[in-house]
């Protein structure tokens, strides 16, 4: 996005999730976002953006990344974090399997 006038930048960190995201990942998402922008004083205008695909293709060599970060130059341009939670449920559930092993190999011990 950009902005004609540098006097009238917006400023803190915007958060847009598309309406399929894990409802856990969007609150983690806001929460860590209002944590970021508390403790880094966030004075210009960010947007972070969570998709549902597993993979997301990067805007210059359209090559596959589990998240991108684009900042620019200019600063009437607002910088944006793109991050892919398609691929969360799958994750959360290879984890339970490790730490049941884990878990389990401990309490043979």
């Amino acid at each position: 996005m950009t902005t004609n006038d540098v006097q009238y930048l917006r400023s803190g960190l915007r958060v847009r999730c598309e309406k399929d995201v894990n409802p856990s990942v969007r609150r983690t998402l806001f929460k860590l976002c209002g944590l970021v922008t508390y403790i880094y004083g966030i004075s210009y205008k960010g947007c972070c953006i969570s998709k549902t695909d597993s993979q997301l293709k990067t805007r210059d060599t359209r090559e596959l990344a589990s998240a991108t970060f684009f900042a620019p130059y200019d600063k009437t341009v607002e910088p944006y974090i793109r991050i892919a939670t398609g691929d969360y449920e799958e994750l959360v559930s290879e984890r339970k399997k490790i730490y049941g092993q884990f878990y389990a190999a401990r309490l043979m011990r």
